[in-house]
């Protein structure tokens, strides 16, 4: 089966790939700037966490506390000016705020150069406060700008390209951090100098990063972080779908959360290996998250998919099941890689990070999406600000459940079920999220199913959409072609036939009787579409008043 949108006879040339967008200025000197400074972060945390809990005995700082005090300081800024960072990111133009943070951090790594070379524990502290301060102001700029310069066609490959570049740069950064702060006697000067180095290749991309207006130039800044956090927070919920997903990223921090922190354990306490057991599992991992965000572009046929949200989160919690039930037979002693049994954890552990890139990035392109542009900073912010509390509470659970007995396999199996409830909740109050999933099997696993057109559909304001009848899945093949929600006017008597009349209850399409049959329902029928146009959404009409018998076009009745 094929279903088509309107043609043009000159359609226009397609979005470059995700890929491609490597080679323009408009995306490349970003990615590049973001790309440095996650390696940056990391190298610098993890080369300072070797040094404090190897190297360097401080007797106020036990080395049992040391990563969780790092990883405190770190995350704290975001919650104290995330609401801040969100405001200047709508108020000033946003290249002008990528170029101030990396000064910022030139500054900061000048000072923990100085921390190395001095073995200036406190100052390193700061200096790991400050890098978070440095986080927390490009977060809202780093998801806004992509908006801004990128299609709706784009969006999902850019973020796909974003949340690669981020973990493979996570991972680059603590390998190198973890290697050039173990080289003997000169381990701390080449840390300072590739953190330095790290900063100004990146304010050297950032020059390069296209100039571009403020969203909101006339916005009056709240300092207070407290009252702003929780007016973002308001500003967040007035869109159900934004906010819900906003919920859903934050739990996928939480999620994550869990497997990076307990990776170093996990690998000697469970898999019976020593430390590269446990860098393997995190190049594993951050592995990934990267092939799964690259995927999410070919799978959405570029456009934002969120019906790849539930794919997703069926691997997710399939494979952390699965990672439980691989170790209940591992040997006790034996070389990791040799064994089958530790290969299936690793394969376990792969695809729970592909499924996490499949989950993130749609919810990422969405956001951006449905977000005014006068508010995405803040919005993003709001994400930020819940991003990490999620993270803490993740850290605060697995330590009481740790402290009452439970093993690490264990947590794995209780995150992989709690993720099950929450996002069968999540999908419930979004059934927006269930209808495009559905759409999504239908078009890509049962239908042959080809879009030509698509762009004439616009992304923005209100606008019919008038299609000719051939089965009964048209309207769940319209849903998959077209990026936007659709409100179908359907006859009354579809919501009775089984499966399909609870997908279209779900999807809020307008039931429909004749006028001679039921007066009131035919005029609701109309009343509803006229709300639907003047609140800007798309109305989708089959004109032909039924199924086409001979899959000619049939005459339009009246009501178009």
């Amino acid at each position: 089966m094929r279903q088509n949108t309107a043609c043009s006879s000159l359609p226009p040339s397609p979005p470059p790939s995700q890929v491609a967008l490597l080679r323009q200025r408009r995306f490349a000197p970003f990615f590049w700037t973001q790309f440095a400074g996650a390696a940056n972060d990391n190298l610098f945390k993890f080369a300072f966490t070797v040094l404090v809990t190897y190297q360097l005995s401080v007797s106020w700082l036990p080395t049992a506390q040391a990563g969780l005090v790092i990883g405190a300081l770190f995350i704290l800024p975001f919650l104290l000016f995330s609401a801040t960072s969100g405001q200047l990111a709508d108020k000033y133009p946003k290249t002008s705020l990528i170029r101030l943070v990396k000064d910022l951090e030139i500054a900061i790594m000048l000072l923990a150069a100085w921390g190395f070379f001095a073995s200036q524990v406190p100052l390193l502290l700061g200096c790991v406060f400050l890098m978070g301060l440095h986080s927390t102001l490009f977060g809202p700029v780093k998801y806004a700008y992509l908006p801004q310069v990128l299609s709706e066609r784009e969006l999902t490959g850019g973020n796909g390209m974003i949340e690669m570049g981020t973990f493979v740069a996570i991972l680059l950064g603590n390998v190198a951090g973890g290697l050039l702060v173990a080289l003997p006697g000169i381990g701390h000067t080449a840390v300072a100098l590739a953190c330095l180095g790290l900063a100004l290749l990146g304010r050297i991309s950032a020059q390069m990063v296209p100039v571009l207006p403020a969203t909101t130039p006339q916005l009056h800044i709240n300092w207070n972080p407290f009252t702003e956090t929780w007016r973002n927070l308001q500003l967040a919920r007035q869109q159900v779908v934004v906010f819900r997903s906003l919920l859903g990223i934050s739990w996928m921090w939480f999620f994550g959360a869990v497997f990076l922190a307990n990776f170093p354990a996990f690998a000697k306490e469970v898999l019976h290996g020593n430390e590269q057991v446990a860098s393997l599992l995190l190049v594993v991992f951050s592995v990934g998250v990267g092939v799964g965000s690259l995927l999410c572009e070919k799978f959405s046929h570029r456009h934002v998919e969120i019906g790849l949200v539930p794919v997703g989160a069926i691997g997710m919690t399939v494979f952390a099941i699965d990672l439980y039930l691989a170790t209940r037979s591992l040997p006790l002693q034996a070389a990791f890689i040799t064994q089958p049994a530790h290969w299936r954890v690793l394969a376990d552990l792969l695809l729970v990070s592909l499924f996490v890139g499949l989950y993130s990035v749609p919810m990422y392109a969405l956001i951006q999406l449905r977000s005014a542009p006068t508010h995405r900073a803040r919005i993003i912010a709001a994400n930020n600000i819940l991003n990490a509390l999620f993270m803490i509470a993740s850290s605060l659970i697995v330590g009481l459940l740790l402290d009452r007995g439970w093993s690490i396999p264990q947590i794995f199996l209780l995150l992989g079920l709690a993720n099950a409830v929450v996002s069968f909740h999540i999908f419930m109050l979004v059934p927006e999220y269930v209808l495009r999933f559905i759409a999504w099997v239908l078009s890509r696993l049962i239908y042959r199913f080809r879009v030509v057109g698509d762009e004439h559909i616009p992304i923005t304001g209100p606008a019919v959409l008038v299609a000719n009848h051939v089965s009964f899945v048209d309207a769940v093949l319209l849903m998959a072609a077209s990026p936007r929600p659709i409100r179908f006017i359907m006859d009354h008597r579809i919501f009775k036939v089984p499966v399909l009349g609870w997908i279209f209850r779900l999807a809020k399409c307008i039931p429909i009787a004749p006028h001679h049959e039921d007066p009131q329902a035919y005029e609701r029928a109309f009343d509803t579409a006229q709300q639907v146009l003047a609140e800007g959404d798309v109305l989708g009409i089959f004109p032909e008043g039924g199924i086409t018998g001979d899959g000619q076009v049939q005459p339009f009745k009246g009501g178009v």
